[in-house]
């Protein structure tokens, strides 16, 4: 993630107030209570890149790739968090985090 991405959402945080959770949040905590976690098919590029796409995600697909498979594991949580229009400095509260060996939800 970009410093110029932390930054925005850190000042984003902070003129919310500390108190203030952002309505995204609150839907993704509904979303992992009423549906099953998010699947995503894993795909090896010719370039030797990974490419991770939802399967079941239900408001359509999520879609995200990386360099390796560390790198694949945090950019997609990132992915799921943008999807729901979670602000990245809210990574902690969302506590999105991968439950399978494909599978992403919250805690």
């Amino acid at each position: 993630m970009s410093v110029y991405k932390q930054t925005k959402d850190w000042l984003i945080r902070q003129l919310l107030d500390g108190d203030t959770r952002p309505r995204g949040l609150v839907e993704l905590n509904n979303y992992f209570r009423l549906h099953d976690p998010i699947n995503f098919r894993i795909e090896k590029q010719e370039d030797g890149s990974l490419v991770a796409i939802s399967e079941n995600f239900i408001y359509g697909s999520i879609l995200t790739s990386a360099v390796d498979a560390s790198e694949l594991n945090e950019k997609i949580k990132d992915a799921i968090l943008t999807a729901f229009e979670v602000p990245s400095s809210y990574e902690k509260e969302a506590n999105v985090h991968r439950v399978g060996e494909k599978e992403y939800a919250f805690a």
